[in-house]
Parts: structure tokens; C-alpha cells; sequence
């Protein structure tokens, strides 16, 4: 499949970025740049519904695959394809995006500018989801922060230059870790090719068993602390999460909804793509903490999610500020993602050891509920943090104690809210319910005592989702918005009526795109 010669997905990674300069070009005039910018995001957007569908789900392998000789000296090339993983986040990042630039017609200041960088962000996302070399995967990892870190430094709010540093300081520092094991599995494998190194990667034993010296083993322990931490910092999970409430509470609306809906998926994507398949004997080997706990990385991980979705929900229950409650809303719904993974690294890990496992049903199910809980949570987030915006611009505050009883003056703001709040909820018949059973299901006879704890972050989600209800649209009207219309403008229900609507549809009919979800991930486990 090919657009003006050009293979489909390097077409989709390259038009965003064409599409950015074009706008930055353009003249300064705010509804040139608007509406070009909105014109390419949904022309790119349609792209990349056209590509989840026409993915053949019966097909082996990766699809709509294009390699070409990119830099021959050190192994790597210009390799991409799909998956159903990928072909599921490429549909996220295409329904998206059209959406946040649309909230975006809310920015007044350096128009052309803003509008360029999202669609310079999207081209970082897209790169990231259909790279199948491991240098070209770094590259557009790194390049989704740099836009990022501006949209907030530029367009934040009070402590915009904080946020933005810190977030910044946090992603190169994982970064940092991440290329040395990129360079590290490269060199010493010989190649970046991603479907190459699963294949060899895991069982390759170097020249006599060593690396410039280093035993090889010793080499995989380090690579995979490299990714381990870079992608724990970028779900975020717990404790590496607190670079997160602040670039939320302080980005623009539009970039609060692309990071909590799609950057951090790179980091749980970046973990079902290479962690699982290329470090499956890591995750299983035994670690003995203390003398007293035998465990393995499969298990801390486990852990570590557990924390991400007890903690998350404490912390957002605590929150009076709207947007960093949604903020560690997301370390708590990411945590069932982090969940699924794990079980999914021990099943791996025990399936390549030739270890008897009788977990690797459970882990299917857990990983489709992860995969699926990263779509999911795309669209919830997305939402919410519309939502948030919509009411901060037109009461100039996030301070929960300061709205109350707000149905009287936006009901049909207080329905979207409410269903939206549901959605998140895990409410059945919505999309969260869907996703997050899949991950339980599929976690219990796995991880039994860490998912019995998981519930009570489960509980306080409940107590945090009514907590903003009550806390925003019931008790007794705050006088000092009697002269305000508080009332959701129809730019805001045309962007979030199709984010509505997917998590409707996706509640009560998810084999709609849960089977290209399964066929992946069960190819994943030999299946």
C-alpha cells in the first residue's frame, strides 16, 4: 500500500512532520493555521483509520512492511511495519490528534508555532509505533520530547519552566539509559533489527561468551536496566511517576490530552516490543532480596503495579486540584497496564526457559486487557482532561473547593462529565470495565496476593471519581460564578462526541477490535 510512492506507514510518520512546516510557514494569521493544522490532522487521522482496518488480522507476522538501507555502517535501517499492538496505538494516535488541535483553537499566542509542534509530536508518536530497528524506535522516542517539552514550557500555566525542566530532566535521564542499551544489544548482536534480535537476541552468547570483556549475561542484565528504567518512567509507574501531576497540572489542555492519552503508551509499548521478547531469560532469573524474598524482575514489576494503582488513587483522592487529579488518575489506571505486563514477562520468560508454566492462558488474557486498557485509557484520559480545561478557561481556576453545584448552570456539561467520569470508573458497559477485568482475570491465578491489593486502589477509585462529581457539579451553587456561562461550547462537544462515542461502543461491543489485539499477542506466546 502506497500514497504518492511512498510505502503507507513511512507516508503516516513523515506527513505530520511535513504538515508542521507548512503550518509554521504559513502566514501569522490565527484561523489560517487553525483550520490548516486541523485540515492535515484529520486527513493523517483518516490515514491511520484506513491502516487499522485494512490489517489483516489472519496474517502471521508484521504487515504493510518497508526496509530500506539507512545507515549500513553500524547495522541499522529505515525498517518499519505493524502489528495489531501497533496497528490498535497508530488508530489512537490518529483519533486524537484531530481532537487536541481542535481544543487548541483555545490558544492565542505564537498560533503558527503551537499548532506546528503538535503535529511535530505526532510524527515522534507514530515513528515510535511502527519502528521495527531499534535505532530508529530510540529516534523517534527522543523526538516526542522535544515538542512536548515546549508546548508546556511555552503554553503552561504559573509553573510552566518547573514542569517542563522537570519532565525534561526525567525523560533524558531514562533516555540516557536506554541508548547505551540500544548500543550495547546492537553491538554486540551485530544488528538493530528488532524481528531479527527476537529471534537471536535472547539465546545469542557473544564471541566466547563475552563483550568487550564483560560476560554476556552481564550484558543483558545491563541492557535491560537500560529499557527497564526509561520505560517505567514513561508509563510512569510508581516510583518513578512524579514528573507526571506536574507537566499535567501545568500543560495546555490539548498537551495534557496527548500526553496522558498517547505518550504514555510509549513507555508500556515499549516494554511488550522489546523487553518482553528480547530479555525473556532476565525477567525469570532469580533475585534473592535480603536473604529473605526469592523473586524475580517479573515479580518486582508486579509490585511495582501494584503500588502504581494503590498509590495513584490515594493520591488522586487527595488532590483539590481538577487536572492533577485526572494526573494520578493516570498512575493508577496505567498501573493495570503495568500489571498485565508483568504477567506477561513471566509466562514469556518461563514459555523460554522450557520451564513448565501453567499461566500462559491467564497471561493472554492479562495482556490483552493491557493492550486493550492502553486504548482505553487513551480515550478516558483524553476526555477528562477536556473536560478539566473546558471548566478551568471559563472559571480561570482547578481549585475543587471552589466550584459546587454547577448542573444548575452547564447540565449538559455535567452529563458529559458524568458519563466520561463513569468511563474511567470502569462502570460496565463502558469501555474502562472492559479492559480492566481482562488484566484481573488475568492477573489473579498469576499474581493472586498483589492483585487482592491492587483492589483497593480499585475502591478509591471509585472514592476519588465521586469525589470530583460531587466536588464539581452537586452541593450548593457557588454564588461566585453567578454571572459566569459555565456551559460547554460546541467546539468542546464536537471533540469529545467521538471519544463519547468510541467508549460507549467499546463497552458493550469490544470485539471490535479486541480480536486484532488477541491474534498478536497470542503470536506473542507461540500461538
Amino acid at each position: 500500500m502506497t500514497i504518492f510512492g511512498i510505502d503507507v506507514l513511512s507516508f503516516l510518520v513523515v506527513a505530520p512532520a511535513v504538515a508542521a512546516l507548512i503550518v509554521l510557514l504559513l502566514p501569522k494569521q490565527r484561523d489560517v493555521a487553525r483550520w490548516a493544522a486541523l485540515g492535515f490532522s484529520v486527513v493523517i487521522g483518516a490515514l491511520c483509520v484506513v491502516v487499522f482496518f485494512n490489517y489483516d488480522r489472519t496474517q502471521a507476522g508484521y504487515q504493510m512492511v518497508s526496509q530500506v538501507p539507512w545507515f549500513a555502517l553500524i547495522g541499522a535501517s529505515w525498517h518499519v511495519g505493524i502489528d495489531g499492538i501497533s496497528a490498535t496505538m497508530v488508530l489512537l494516535t490518529g483519533i486524537l490528534f484531530p481532537l487536541a488541535i481542535l481544543i487548541s483553537f483555545e490558544v492565542d499566542e505564537r498560533v503558527n508555532m503551537h499548532m506546528a509542534l503538535l503535529l511535530f509530536f505526532e510524527t515522534g508518536l507514530l515513528g515510535v509505533f511502527v519502528a521495527l530497528d531499534m535505532m530508529i524506535f530510540f529516534l523517534f522516542y527522543e523526538l516526542s520530547l522535544v515538542p512536548m517539552y515546549f508546548i508546556i514550557d511555552q503554553w503552561g500555566g504559573p509553573n510552566r519552566k518547573y514542569a517542563s525542566t522537570k519532565f525534561f530532566i526525567y525523560s533524558v535521564g531514562g533516555s540516557l539509559g536506554m541508548l547505551l542499551a540500544t548500543q550495547l544489544i546492537g553491538w554486540t548482536a551485530g544488528t538493530f533489527d528488532i524481528p531479527a534480535l527476537t529471534q537471536a537476541w535472547p539465546t545469542f552468547t557473544g564471541d566466547n561468551g563475552t563483550f568487550l570483556g564483560i560476560g554476556i549475561e552481564t550484558v543483558k542484565a545491563l541492557a535491560f536496566l537500560g529499557f527497564f528504567v526509561a520505560f517505567c518512567i514513561k508509563v510512569p509507574v510508581w516510583p518513578f511517576h512524579t514528573w507526571l501531576p506536574d507537566a499535567h497540572g501545568e500543560a495546555p489542555t490539548a498537551g495534557s490530552m496527548l500526553l496522558a492519552g498517547v505518550m504514555l503508551k510509549l513507555g508500556a509499548y515499549g516494554f511488550l516490543r522489546l523487553t518482553i521478547p528480547l530479555f525473556p531469560d532476565v525477567w525469570v532469573a532469580p533475585i534473592n532480596i535480603l536473604g529473605v524474598i526469592q523473586t524475580n524482575w517479573a515479580g518486582i514489576f508486579a509490585f511495582l503495579a501494584m503500588l502504581s494503582i494503590v498509590l495513584g488513587a490515594f493520591a488522586a483522592f487527595a488532590q483539590n486540584d481538577i487536572k492533577r487529579l485526572v494526573a494520578y488518575s493516570s498512575v493508577n489506571h496505567m498501573g493495570f497496564v503495568a500489571m498485565g505486563i508483568a504477567v506477561a514477562a513471566l509466562a514469556y520468560g518461563q514459555n523460554f526457559m522450557e520451564a513448565t508454566t501453567e499461566h500462559m492462558q491467564s497471561a493472554i488474557i492479562a495482556t490483552n486487557g493491557a493492550v486493550m486498557q492502553m486504548f482505553n485509557h487513551g480515550l478516558s484520559s483524553a476526555a477528562m482532561f477536556l473536560l478539566a480545561g473546558a471548566i478551568y478557561h471559563k472559571t480561570h481556576t482547578r481549585d475543587l473547593t471552589q466550584y459546587g453545584g454547577f448542573w444548575v448552570k452547564a447540565p449538559i456539561y455535567g452529563a458529559i462529565f458524568i458519563f466520561t467520569s463513569m468511563a474511567s470508573l470502569g462502570l460496565p458497559g463502558l469501555n474502562g470495565f472492559v479492559s480492566e477485568f481482562l488484566v484481573v482475570r488475568g492477573s489473579w491465578p498469576v499474581y493472586t496476593g498483589l492483585t487482592a491489593l491492587a483492589m483497593i486502589g480499585l475502591l478509591f477509585t471509585g472514592g476519588y471519581i465521586l469525589k470530583g462529581i460531587r466536588a464539581v457539579l452537586h452541593g450548593p451553587f457557588n454564588l461566585k460564578w453567578r454571572d459566569y456561562d459555565l456551559e460547554i461550547e460546541l467546539r468542546e462537544v464536537v471533540a469529545i462526541a467521538p471519544l463519547l462515542v468510541l467508549m460507549l461502543v467499546t463497552g458493550i461491543v469490544p470485539n471490535w477490535i479486541l480480536p486484532i489485539i488477541n491474534d498478536s499477542v497470542t503470536r506473542l506466546f507461540g500461538g
